[in-house]
C-alpha cells in the first residue's frame, strides 16, 4: 500500500473512533433514566476523540507525505 492509501486508511480509522464515541454515549445513555445527552458523552471519556485526532493528524501526514514525494519525483 502506497504512502495516500496508508493516510486514508487512518483517515478511515479517525471517522470510525470519532463516530464510535457518540454510538457508545448512545447506548450507555439509553440504559439510564432521566440523562441527557452532554452527560453521556462526559461519562463515555475522552479517550476515543483523542485516538481519533491522531489518528487524523497520522492520516494527513501520509498524505501529505505521498504527494510530496510524487512532486519531487515529478520535478526530477
Amino acid at each position: 500500500m502506497n504512502k495516500r492509501g496508508t493516510g486514508v486508511a487512518f483517515i478511515a480509522i479517525a471517522a470510525f473512533l470519532f463516530s464510535a464515541n457518540y454510538i457508545s454515549a448512545a447506548i450507555f445513555g439509553s440504559g439510564l433514566k432521566a440523562i441527557n445527552w452532554s452527560v453521556a458523552l462526559l461519562l463515555v471519556g475522552n479517550t476515543l476523540n483523542i485516538l481519533s485526532i491522531i489518528a487524523l493528524i497520522i492520516g494527513i501526514a501520509y498524505i501529505a507525505w505521498g504527494e510530496y514525494e510524487e512532486f519531487k519525483s515529478k520535478k526530477q
